[in-house]
């Protein structure tokens, strides 16, 4: 007869075979310690759920994170959901919870997207456009930043290339572009 590996009080009916990134472990439990620890939860649904996806990937960032019990009780000024409800239901209550949650949603959102910043699909006859507001908007935050940081000479240099770009984009709006074919 072999032990529970929790309880160590109850035969071990439970034989659980895990691996995860390729380190094999196991465990033998007893019926009640597996309940306990949610390992006899075997249910599998027909679709996929992402909302389960977010939702664990969610809770492995906040058991990994030190300041998670703050982001627990953080709260949506506006609609009053707490960071935990929106870990359980995986929605959002409004536009006021992105900048609530922000902390904690940004390293979620990379985690899923690679990114935290909506980048979108570009239409090829905007791209050159959208890659030139693109730009000065790095521009106007290494500039912000720079001020901080009180390196004035690369803030002026950034000052410059920020009236440059901006110069070039009037010089290629759509709306010159039909005038100047009006002329013709």
């Amino acid at each position: 007869m072999m032990l529970c590996q929790e309880c160590q009080r109850s035969e071990a009916n439970i034989h659980i075979v895990k691996n995860v990134n390729g380190k094999q472990s196991e465990l033998n439990l007893c019926e009640h310690c597996a309940r306990k620890k949610d390992e006899l939860d075997f249910s599998f649904e027909p679709q996929f759920s992402l909302h389960k996806l977010f939702s664990s990937m969610l809770n492995q960032s906040l058991r990994e994170s030190r300041e998670s019990m703050q982001a627990v009780n953080a709260q949506c000024p506006s609609c009053s959901l707490t960071f935990t409800q929106f870990s359980q239901i995986g929605r959002l209550g409004c536009s006021s919870c992105v900048p609530a949650f922000e902390e904690k949603l940004n390293p979620l959102l990379r985690r899923i997207h690679g990114g935290s910043t909506h980048t979108g699909k570009v239409p090829a006859t905007a791209r050159k456009r959208v890659n030139i507001l693109r730009e000065l908007d790095q521009l106007k935050e290494d500039l912000k930043s720079k001020i901080m940081s009180e390196e004035f000479e690369k803030a002026a240099l950034l000052r410059d290339r920020i009236k440059a770009v901006e110069k070039e984009i009037k010089g290629a709006s759509p709306r010159d572009d039909h005038e100047k074919g009006d002329q013709h």
